[in-house]
């Protein structure tokens, strides 16, 4: 049995053995496979369109296209995360976020602390409610099965980020207990700071001249209050008063004379003195000490004069 073309013959009358039988069915199937072809062209002859599969065409799947399944759902009741804790989760996150919202307009200039404490302050409450021992609904605790449930502990690790954050920048110098407001000390330095920048803005269209002559008295101030906060700074204050000082110098070109250059002049004088006080007290002493060994000297060798003399006589 066999095809011509696209023509089917008929088949011939064999005598069937078992390797016969195996050669026929082969070509059976090669007779229909040549068959089929052969339709598919007559297909394309007349105008059909036959797209041919290709596996590059098919475009990966997004997630979304899959059907949703719930993975917790795969896990016994005892391994679930409660409404409880999912409900403690969700608030972290949120809160976090705002901290985060907060902290990067206020990085120049640095605002971290002055604008963003009540942020940390509700991000610290919503890590200590997941983090303390207190029991929740059902004598239930979150604090296993957020932070310690897997190695990343990435609930911890972001608020140890965020809290190194805030001790590297002294903030609890600026705040006041329980994140309430900006202490007083720190009120009062950014109000002098403010008239100082607002004498600054006044007069710095005109002469510097007259700017380094009618803000000294206001920066001068501030230079002092800032001395005295220099061991309780946050870094707000301590940008603040950095900015400040390179507009006085740098940009208006002032300069403000120190009290105590006077001291300064006085010690340097009296170091730079000292060897030579001293290279002069030991040259007086050795001189003495010279006149003390040769008025001995002059008497021993009288003496041996006066005893050859005697022998000569």
């Amino acid at each position: 049995m066999g095809f011509s073309g696209c023509q089917q013959k008929s088949p011939r009358r064999l005598v069937m053995s078992p390797r016969g039988s195996l050669l026929f069915f082969i070509l059976f199937l090669i007779n229909i496979y040549a068959f089929v072809n052969c339709d598919a062209g007559t297909s394309l002859a007349s105008g059909e369109q036959v797209e041919s599969p290709s596996l590059a065409w098919y475009p990966s799947s997004p997630a979304d296209s899959f059907v949703p399944l719930s993975l917790m759902s795969s896990f016994p009741e005892d391994l679930e995360i409660s409404n409880y804790c999912l409900e403690l989760l969700g608030l972290f996150s949120q809160r976090y976020s705002d901290y985060v919202k907060c902290l990067v307009p206020a990085a120049r200039p640095v605002r971290v602390c002055l604008k963003c404490y009540s942020g940390y302050g509700s991000l610290l409450n919503a890590y200590t409610n997941i983090s303390s021992n207190q029991m929740g609904p059902g004598n239930e605790s979150c604090r296993d099965s957020l932070l310690r449930s897997d190695r990343l502990m990435l609930v911890y690790v972001l608020f140890s980020n965020m809290q190194d954050l805030w001790e590297k920048s002294n903030c609890d110098f600026c705040i006041t207990e329980k994140f309430q407001n900006v202490n007083n000390e720190t009120l009062n330095f950014m109000k002098n700071l403010n008239q100082t920048l607002s004498c600054f803005e006044k007069y710095q269209q005109g002469n510097h001249t007259e700017l380094c002559k009618n803000c000294k008295s206001s920066y001068k101030g501030l230079n002092e209050l800032y001395s005295k906060m220099e061991k309780t700074l946050c870094i707000d204050v301590e940008d603040a008063m950095n900015m400040t000082r390179i507009l006085w110098s740098k940009n208006f070109n002032c300069s403000l004379p120190r009290d105590e250059t006077v001291p300064v002049i006085a010690v340097s004088s009296f170091m730079l003195f000292l060897p030579v006080i001293f290279y002069l007290s030991s040259f007086l002493h050795s001189e003495q000490k010279k006149r003390k060994l040769i008025q001995p000297k002059r008497l021993k060798s009288y003496t041996s004069l006066m005893n050859i003399q005697d022998k000569q006589s």
